[in-house]
């Protein structure tokens, strides 16, 4: 079965090489046609968050050294961008599939997010024409897989996400937030967990900026908060105490520069922010600054460590599950891949009978014996059946080709060699 996964993710690069091989809108579409058009490549699904991106592909031994030039170019990779790509064929790739579906290969084990970005991806790839038979039927059973384990086991039990790894870092930084502000930049999904989090915890205010200032509105509006345009964010910025972001957006949107500003405005008072975005929303030069603390999506790591105790119980049981539908898939699969050699073996069984069926009625017709026509008929039938093996098992042996000899014992039902 040529599956084939290319890519990269948190365990294999820093946030700093992750960034240089991120696709986001248009990008995908675009990436996608390009894939399927490269030779041997059949089919593919591209799946590019901020902690990994990976490709995967319905692909022959050829596509894996074209998509892999394909790649390195189309996002000029460096050096050490190539060095931590990894790829994955068949039966790993299908595991490796199913660990990413049920958040066991997240950074945030049993996180649930990935799921609907790993369906997300999967619809994108519809739209853009790359899945075909195979990848849909292994996204659904990955899908299938995927609400198995997080229905028969408790691996999404304890509330450990990216959103409450940064509230609970900002938490530990200041004392209390009823007096605190907050500045949320995004208003996607994470930015929305964030805000229910710090919500919960009593944040004093609340600012959700965004490039959608529509967006920005309705996010706000569900804990009391205020929007404002991205244009404004300059303004908004001496005001922010906690600043977490998380966009799509493929530059910096808040510079060494602003926070300078910022920080003279504050007179010095700290600032805790927590970039989870990838690429990165702040400059990484904020950090030099004194009274900033920044921290990156990989900083939050240790955090999330501490909360994963409840969840790792859970680990052997998923892994069980996977492994049973892990192989309950391939079995499918490579028995379906042996479907049309049965379908032509036996058309060329009945192509057989047919001619022998023929001779026996001619033999019929002109006063032939009946016990005599039904011998005729077994013993041609059994010599045309066998005599193609018959010639190739003669010419295996003369060429001492023991895998194809032991082969034919296994398949007729021969492994005592005929004893």
């Amino acid at each position: 079965m040529p599956l084939k996964i290319l890519g990269l993710n948190h365990t294999t690069a820093p946030v700093d090489i992750r960034e240089q091989v991120i696709y986001a809108g248009d990008a995908i579409p675009r990436a996608l046609a390009e894939i399927v058009g490269l030779p041997g490549v059949g089919e593919a699904v591209m799946l590019s968050t901020c902690n990994r991106t990976e490709i995967y592909m319905h692909s022959h031994t050829e596509g894996e050294s074209t998509l892999l030039d394909w790649l390195k170019t189309d996002q000029s990779l460096s050096a050490e961008a190539e060095s931590a790509l990894f790829m994955l064929s068949d039966d790993a790739a299908v595991r490796h599939l199913f660990r990413v579906a049920c958040g066991l290969d997240s950074m945030v084990l049993g996180e649930p997010q990935i799921l609907g970005q790993l369906k997300d991806a999967y619809r994108e790839a519809e739209s853009a024409g790359s899945v075909g038979s195979r990848l849909g039927r292994l996204f659904q059973h990955t899908f299938s897989v995927a609400k198995k384990v997080r229905t028969d086991t408790e691996i999404g039990s304890s509330p450990v996400s990216v959103a409450y790894a940064a509230v609970n870092l900002a938490n530990q930084f200041f004392s209390g937030f009823h007096q605190h502000t907050a500045l949320l930049i995004g208003a996607g999904s994470t930015i929305e967990l964030v805000a229910r989090h710090l919500n919960g915890k009593g944040i004093g205010r609340l600012f959700v900026a965004n490039r959608d200032v529509s967006r920005a509105h309705d996010l706000a509006a569900q804990f009391d908060g205020f929007a404002l345009p991205l244009s404004e964010l300059a303004g908004t910025l001496p005001d922010a105490d906690i600043i977490i972001s998380s966009t799509a957006s493929p530059d910096v949107i808040v510079t060494r520069e602003m926070m300078e500003s910022a920080i003279q405005a504050r007179k010095r008072k700290p600032v805790f922010a927590v970039d989870i975005a990838v690429p990165r929303d702040l400059d990484p030069g904020i950090k030099e600054l004194n009274d900033v603390y920044l921290y990156s999506v990989d900083d939050l790591d240790k955090v999330i460590q501490q909360g994963l105790h409840s969840r790792e119980s859970a680990v052997t049981d998923a892994n069980r599950i996977l492994d049973e539908e892990a192989a309950r898939y391939l079995n499918i699969e490579r028995a379906r891949e042996v479907v049309p050699l049965i379908t032509a073996l036996r058309a060329q069984g009945d192509v057989l009978r047919a001619e022998v069926m023929q001779q026996a009625r001619r033999r019929l017709a002109k006063g032939a014996d009946s016990d005599e026509v039904l011998e005729f008929v077994t013993a041609s039938l059994l010599k045309k059946m066998l005599h193609q093996p018959t010639v190739r098992l003669r010419q295996a042996g003369e060429a001492s080709d023991e895998t194809l000899v032991d082969a034919a014992r296994q398949l007729f039902g021969l492994d005592d060699g005929g004893k």
